[in-house]
């Protein structure tokens, strides 16, 4: 068997979103219009058919957007998406022979220094040298759940249709670009996050839209976007309002949504799948027990480039340390570096033959890249080695992030 990753042809292509739909136990699209909106986002020449001779047995596609990075803002990377796999022909090379052909593309000409993805199971691409670089927390609220006295009033929150929210909240989300792990979302992106299909309710009603207005007058400064699924046993109405984005531009505006939404009759919880671990809804609220959490992984990072990939972010303290690096999949990362970060947080980084003072692998690089997840935890867990005294809080001191990173759309 040869597998061979590469362009499709017409064909190959329309048929791509079926493929990708069986690979996860999906049914195939039966709405010409969801197929569409799937090519839409996909960008045809940078997304890989892996065929073994002419059959296609899974892909994947590559979204050319920029994230925020920490202490210099969006920088342009490799969203990879829409990976899979024919269920009938794994474990045959063909998710390593489309990882392999993406990252040497990158490499070889230059492109994007980082790429990043959400994963479908958190077991499949640390082997490809991806790091989960965030985390994302499930919140539960109960309805009316009591705000505590001196949180932020807000200022006045409606409801309006689809086109008329549109073009703020378009505004307000490319405001959030200032916060690490931010994701650019284009035209097409918006189309196929908001898709609203039966398919995709559940049994809950159709998206709900409300905008938050300061108390003073003014622009739109945050929205949400939000569907109710009834519920009403014998006791009365017990609604589960899940949130599908909430985004605001200051404190008002967060907690002034979140009065609106909490506060609304019938709603029994209310659900917010993406927040980032930092999320101040609990220190709102009186009892913060009263918000339930799961947490899970969310953005995975792989520099593609590291002596690129290193330079383009600030760092938060100066440090001199050589790293020893493994990287299976990309050689030209693998050996040692020397990183050395100055007063202002830039830095340089370059190959070296002196002795290291940490090793790891890339992918350990990668889930400290955005400074969501602490070098200082790895080493504890064992997957970073401290090969001089104090070389890992160093290096943990200068990734680290005031804040969660936090990337609130699943590509």
């Amino acid at each position: 068997m040869t597998l061979t990753p590469r362009l499709m042809n017409d064909d190959e292509w329309l048929g791509f979103p079926t493929m990708v739909s069986s690979a996860f136990l999906s049914d195939p699209y039966s709405d010409p219009a969801a197929a569409r909106r799937t090519l839409d986002v996909l960008e045809r020449d940078r997304t890989l058919g892996v065929f073994d001779g002419d059959q296609l047995l899974g892909g994947g596609g590559i979204l050319t957007r920029n994230l925020t990075l920490p202490g210099t803002g969006p920088r342009p990377v490799a969203a990879v998406t829409h990976v899979g796999v024919r269920p009938d022909a794994r474990g045959r090379g063909t998710l390593t022979a489309l990882m392999r052909a993406q990252l040497t593309d990158l490499h070889e000409h230059g492109r994007e220094s980082i790429a990043v993805l959400w994963a479908s199971m958190a077991t499949i691409y640390g082997r490809f040298g991806y790091g989960a670089a965030s985390r994302r927390a499930a919140l539960s609220v109960p309805g009316q759940a009591p705000f505590r006295p001196g949180a932020p009033d807000g200022g006045t929150v409606g409801w309006v249709d689809e086109p008329d929210a549109a073009a703020p909240m378009r505004a307000i989300h490319a405001l959030g670009a200032e916060r690490t792990g931010w994701l650019s979302r284009p035209e097409a992106s918006w189309r196929w996050w908001l898709a609203d299909t039966e398919r995709h309710r559940s049994g809950a009603t159709a998206f709900r839209y409300a905008l938050h207005h300061p108390s003073g007058g003014g622009a739109p400064d945050g929205y949400a976007v939000f569907r109710a699924k009834p519920d009403w046993p014998a006791r009365g109405p017990n609604y589960r309002l899940d949130i599908h984005e909430l985004v605001a531009r200051s404190p008002e505006a967060y907690a002034g949504l979140w009065r609106g939404l909490l506060g609304l009759d019938m709603v029994g919880q209310v659900g917010y799948d993406i927040v980032p671990l930092d999320d101040p809804i609990p220190l709102l609220l009186v009892n913060a027990r009263a918000v339930l959490t799961e947490v899970s992984d969310a953005l995975w990072v792989r520099l593609v480039d590291l002596d690129r990939a290193l330079v383009a972010r600030r760092y938060a303290a100066p440090c001199d340390l050589v790293l020893a690096v493994t990287d299976r999949l990309c050689p030209w990362n693998a050996g040692r570096w020397r990183l050395r970060v100055a007063s202002d947080g830039t830095a340089e980084v370059e190959p070296t033959s002196a002795d290291p003072d940490l090793e790891c692998d890339i992918a350990d690089l990668g889930a400290a890249y955005l400074g969501g997840t602490r070098l200082g935890a790895l080493a504890g867990a064992g997957r970073v080695r401290e090969l001089r005294p104090g070389a890992v809080r160093a290096a943990s001191l200068a990734m680290a992030e005031d804040v969660e990173p936090y990337c609130l759309e699943v590509f």
